[in-house]
């Protein structure tokens, strides 16, 4: 049949009511199992497809769910996405993916064009914390639509986070670096707007202060999660009266491109300088240096944002608990970093 088929074309073939093609057709109580059946029999053989804009229109459920990452071409967010999918999909939900770039106005818009679509909620990892999308997010919870944080959160009244213990993750990684014998410790930082990168450094500094070593702001370093960001602030460090002589990176990328540095300066690791990473990316317990760094336990973050979501929709009434869950993070020590004499 070349044009679309309606469920009057079903109910005029059944010579019943369009509305009891319908309500087969949605499984209502009401219509006997012997109607239901011969129902969708009817339309499986008439090839005939639900509107879904229009059934979710008048239920109020569309059954998609979008899920906004600064980039998918990174393992931890892939990660992240496939634990969403995994816990979402034997509940009958699909999950549509945005991307912002790290670009405030695209996160913007994916948050209206995602509204706009009747997803029945939204699961972000926030580009950055600024005022210019917060009538974005408020026209989200206007909406009634769940909305919850994850890996990058921002302080919003109503809406639930998952996260892991980043300060933790940044204690282990420089106590780690410590009992190698390193005590000229730098640390490569991200923006100390968002939570993750400023508890990182928090966790950084205070395991150097339990440890008796002096905190040394020449040693800081922000750059951004690449690898020629971490080759140009291990050429800045190596500059300095004092250079150190380990660094613990908040991003894997940055922790790779310190090390390609180090090497092209001869400069041997782990006995002389040792790295330590943040984020357990696949690459760095492949290379033939491994490269120890923290796990965020991406799969299980992206499997409990969307408990979190299941538990928020099976509420009957409108009230929304707000959840904060953290994660624990566990370091993964690599040769990078393991000296067998000190």
């Amino acid at each position: 049949m070349s044009e679309k088929v309606t469920i009057y074309d079903i109910a005029e073939k059944l010579n019943i009511t369009a509305a009891t093609v319908s309500r087969a057709l949605n499984n209502n109580p009401k219509i006997k199992e012997a109607t239901r059946e011969l129902v969708i029999k009817t339309a499986a053989a008439m090839n005939y497809k639900q509107n879904k804009l229009a059934l979710a229109l008048k239920s109020g459920r569309s059954n998609n769910i979008g899920v906004i990452v600064p980039r998918i071409d990174s393992n931890f967010f892939a990660s992240v996405i496939r634990g969403i999918e995994e816990e979402l999909y034997p509940h009958g939900y699909q999950v549509i993916i945005c991307q912002t770039h790290e670009s405030i106005k695209r996160e913007n818009e994916n948050l209206h064009t995602l509204v706009d679509a009747q997803v029945d909620g939204i699961m972000m990892s926030v580009t950055g914390i600024s005022d210019e999308n917060d009538s974005a997010f408020r026209n989200v919870l206007e909406k009634n639509v769940p909305l919850i944080f994850f890996d990058r959160s921002k302080h919003i009244d109503g809406v639930s986070s998952v996260t892991i213990n980043d300060f933790k993750g940044g204690y282990l990684a420089t106590k780690h670096l410590i009992d190698e014998g390193c005590r000229n410790i730098a640390h490569f930082s991200g923006d100390q707007s968002l939570d993750i990168f400023k508890n990182r450094f928090l966790g950084y500094k205070q395991a150097l202060i339990d440890n008796g070593i002096e905190f040394n702001e020449k040693y800081v370093i922000y750059t951004k999660s690449a690898v020629d960001a971490g080759k140009e602030a291990v050429d800045k460090l190596l500059q300095l009266e004092t250079p150190p002589d380990a660094i613990f990176s908040s991003s894997d990328f940055a922790a790779l491109g310190a090390i390609q540095e180090l090497k092209e300066r001869n400069i041997s690791i782990p006995s002389e300088f040792c790295v330590a990473g943040f984020s357990n990316e696949p690459f760095t317990k492949f290379m033939e240096l491994s490269i120890t760094s923290v796990d965020q336990s991406p799969l299980e973050m992206g499997r409990m944002s969307a408990r979190v979501f299941l538990e928020q929709v099976d509420k009957t009434d409108t009230i929304k608990i707000e959840k904060k869950v953290v994660l624990a993070p566990e370091l993964h020590i690599r040769k990078s970093s393991t000296r067998t004499n000190f």
